[in-house]
């Protein structure tokens, strides 16, 4: 009966410690989630919205590509055309954190934080005065009043396009020349208004600032050459100048038959000055979200060349120091070559995390093994006592006398398991109160024999 009520104890504790099995599932389960759902939440795309105008434009075109580009690669960074009036709004767009990138010229007031990303193009001043038109019958060509910049002096300059940035370089252009500017009216026209620029006979001179291939630009020139004959094209000579001392300038040449083969125009190449026209950021915005969108930029540019032409003249910023406006830390490691991995990122925060679970756990198993070294030295009594009680076993009398031990064991068995699911004991501790238990089994088993064999006279004797 006893040997049954210790198997049943057993067979309990046993079925106490399948039953855990089910909690630890469902916390392995949970912490698995957890960890899906960490990694989800760090790698799922990153949207961007950009800053860009006017609607309809062919930078909010580029943009809209891009994003679209981007969605079907699956890119990790994602953008969307925030569309606004033009680079001032954009600018506004990004300083008032309405957007986390934006497409601006270089030579407006950015932030101070600004920081390039990619240059879209280079927009490059074209500077021409009319040539006029020959007489009825006359086989001579008339000639330019005006043959360089020296000669705008107190003349009128139609600018195309009303961005206030055009005139200010215009101004540094006669600056750098030895005209003063003051001495030069401006008149500005926008980009919809060549044939009012055409009809004002009282110009001397044009000026646009824009891409080579510039619609508009080539529009003007080709106008003006109807209404007041063949371009004369102005040659910043000192474009070299300019470009050391403004450094958000390049000095650059314009190559002959540019915008027109026949007649060329120009009939040969042109000195001139450039400014580039940008996709900024702010530099607070994550390295690793840069990264990965200059990343796709570059990806993308080659195919979206073939249906967008504008693509094509995507550039990588200047990631020199000393460069008029720096490149955002995050496109400047991926051009540079430095980008780290999400190891190399985040392994010291890998490392901290483990040493730190590492002493957690051992803290904790520390507090544990102190909290439970009074069920520990119970325990070392109780197996002493199981010792001492095989001893008694042997000299026992009667088989109440059995009994009485076999209960007083069974209790001891009882909370030797019920320590050992506390974890107050190891494995090991239970494996060696089995060996005595076993051995006081044997001793008892002897012991009932040898009593059931002896004379009933003699039990009464020994009693």
């Amino acid at each position: 009966m006893a040997s049954s009520d210790q198997a049943t104890a057993v067979v309990r504790r046993v079925r106490r410690r399948r039953n855990w099995s089910l909690p630890i599932l469902a916390a392995g389960l949970l912490l698995f989630g957890a960890a899906v759902g960490v990694w989800h939440f760090a790698f799922k795309p990153v949207v961007l919205r950009v800053a860009v105008g006017p609607a309809g434009s062919e930078d909010h075109k580029l943009i809209q590509a891009l994003g679209q580009a981007f969605a079907q690669d699956g890119s990790p960074a994602r953008i969307v055309a925030m569309p606004t009036e033009g680079s001032v709004e954009s600018i506004a767009a990004l300083e008032g954190s309405k957007a986390e990138l934006a497409v601006a010229r270089g030579d407006l007031n950015l932030p101070r934080d600004a920081t390039s990303v990619a240059i879209l193009r280079k927009n490059m001043v074209v500077l021409w005065s009319p040539s006029g038109l020959a007489a009825k019958g006359s086989k001579k060509e008339p000639a330019a009043k005006i043959k360089g910049i020296d000669g705008l002096a107190g003349k009128r300059v139609g600018v195309v396009g009303r961005t206030p940035a055009n005139v200010a370089l215009l101004r540094v252009i006669l600056t750098e020349s030895g005209v003063d500017p003051d001495k030069v009216t401006v008149v500005q026209f926008g980009v919809g208004q060549i044939a009012e620029l055409t009809r004002d006979m009282s110009l001397d001179a044009f000026m646009t600032v824009g891409p080579l291939d510039s619609k508009i630009t080539a529009d003007a020139i080709a106008a003006t050459a109807r209404a007041r004959g063949e371009p004369r094209f102005l040659p910043i000579e000192v474009s070299e100048a300019i470009a050391q001392k403004h450094p958000i300038y390049d000095a650059e040449e314009i190559p002959g038959s540019t915008f027109n083969a026949s007649p060329a125009r120009p009939d040969d190449k042109i000195d001139t000055v450039s400014v580039n026209h940008l996709l900024i950021a702010r530099k607070a915005l994550s390295e690793s979200t840069v990264g990965a969108f200059t990343r796709q930029l570059f990806a993308v540019r080659p195919s979206l060349a073939r249906d967008l032409p504008s693509a094509a003249k995507i550039e990588k910023p200047d990631t020199d120091k000393d460069a008029a406006l720096p490149a955002h830390p995050g496109a400047a490691a991926y051009i540079d070559g430095t980008e780290r991995t999400f190891l190399e990122k985040y392994s010291d925060f890998l490392w901290g995390g483990i040493l730190l679970l590492s002493g957690v756990g051992s803290g904790g198993a520390w507090l544990r093994h102190y909290l439970k070294h009074n069920e520990r030295d119970k325990n070392a009594r109780q197996r002493d006592r199981l010792l001492q009680t095989i001893a008694e076993v042997r000299q026992a009398d009667t088989v109440d006398d059995l009994a009485r031990m076999q209960d007083e064991v069974d209790e001891i068995l009882r909370e030797t398991l019920d320590a050992y699911d506390d974890g107050a004991i190891e494995a090991g501790d239970l494996s060696a109160v089995g060996l005595v238990l076993e051995q006081f089994r044997h001793a008892l088993s002897d012991r009932r024999a040898a009593l059931a064999a002896m004379p009933a006279k003699q039990q009464i004797y020994l009693r």
